[in-house]
């Protein structure tokens, strides 16, 4: 290709907005002129750089908007660590098909355990099949219902977190709850039952909401919607934070915390 055309295309791609094409095509052109492609294997793979480009510029932005405090996949998890996570059960729901469903995952334990890093990696998954996602702690989210009581906006909250196909719940139970926010919780699992899928994560078993809530009638008839579609994960061990501390000899202190239960 002669250097007036090659300058003529990058004009072209860039007022189509092809710009991943652009970008790759004077490597693709050495390249094909090197191994002698035709003319319609080049095109392919121009195009599929494109593609490639746009997918990974989707991903950047939508995993902004999903809010992640930080990022962490399910091939990053240490799961010979945590012999109780079975591999095979996260493979499985990493189908996504308990979004599809509607359904909802629930992961128990201690701190440190790896909830976290699980829920996020999950929400990954979404991400790349191109469902919408958000993520949430609880304690944040405490504070920002406060805020949007004192401004009249409950109502634009509870619909910002009825959007996404898959909405992550992390650390319930670090906080006791007051009765509005007990309440917005309520109303957040009940508009979801059935639509879109929540993983949530707690350090307290469901024998204790009653007392996180405080109300018991009003925790049994969130986790009756909750757990109506749902797998829970009961994550037992020491901390997935402090092992290499620990594998080091540097922490000494006792053992994981005794892990909830589901009962």
């Amino acid at each position: 290709m002669k250097p007036n055309d090659l300058h003529a295309l990058h004009d072209t791609l860039g007022e189509l907005k092809l710009d991943q094409m652009a970008l790759s095509l004077d490597a693709l052109c050495q390249q094909a002129a090197k191994e002698e492609w035709t003319y319609s294997a080049f095109l392919a793979r121009l195009l599929d750089e494109e593609l490639s480009g746009r997918e990974q510029r989707r991903l950047s932005v939508t995993t902004k908007m999903a809010h992640f405090p930080f990022h962490k996949t399910l091939e990053q998890f240490d799961f010979a660590f945590q012999p109780s996570v079975e591999k095979r059960r996260f493979q499985e729901l990493a189908s996504l098909r308990f979004v599809a469903g509607g359904e909802n995952v629930v992961l128990l334990g201690p701190p440190g355990v790896g909830k976290t890093h699980l829920s996020i990696a999950l929400g990954i998954k979404a991400l790349e099949a191109g469902l919408s996602t958000y993520f949430i702690s609880v304690p944040e989210l405490i504070e920002l219902i406060t805020q949007d009581t004192q401004r009249g906006q409950l109502v634009k909250r509870m619909q910002q977190l009825c959007k996404p196909k898959v909405l992550i719940l992390d650390e319930m139970g670090y906080l006791p709850l007051e009765r509005q926010v007990a309440t917005f919780l309520f109303q957040l699992v009940a508009k979801r039952y059935e639509k879109g899928a929540i993983i949530l994560s707690s350090n307290k078993s469901f024998s204790e909401w009653g007392e996180l809530f405080t109300d018991q009638v009003l925790a049994t008839a969130l986790l009756d919607r909750l757990l109506h579609h749902s797998s829970i994960i009961n994550i037992r061990g020491q901390s997935y934070r402090l092992k290499e501390k620990r594998q080091s000899g540097l922490f000494q202190g006792a053992d994981a915390i005794k892990e909830p239960v589901t009962s």
